[in-house]
């Protein structure tokens, strides 16, 4: 008995869309992935910043706020 096996036809070019649609998201996922490690560095550095101003004892370590005149 002789079995003839189908080819695939997984070949199709057009199936992954429009290359400049993924191109965009990737960048969008980019830019909000940089920032958002530029935010957490942010925060981390001002954290320490304050932990080693209230390890010293000081009591201004925070920031203060003056509103325009």
């Amino acid at each position: 008995m002789i079995v003839k096996s189908t080819p695939d036809h997984h070949d199709d070019p057009d199936d992954g869309g429009d290359p400049r649609v993924t191109n965009l998201v990737l960048v969008a996922v980019f830019v909000l992935v940089i920032g958002a490690g530029y935010w957490l560095v942010d925060a981390l550095l001002e954290q320490r910043r304050l932990d080693d101003c209230a390890a010293q004892g000081r009591r201004d370590c925070g920031r203060i706020v003056v509103p325009p005149r």
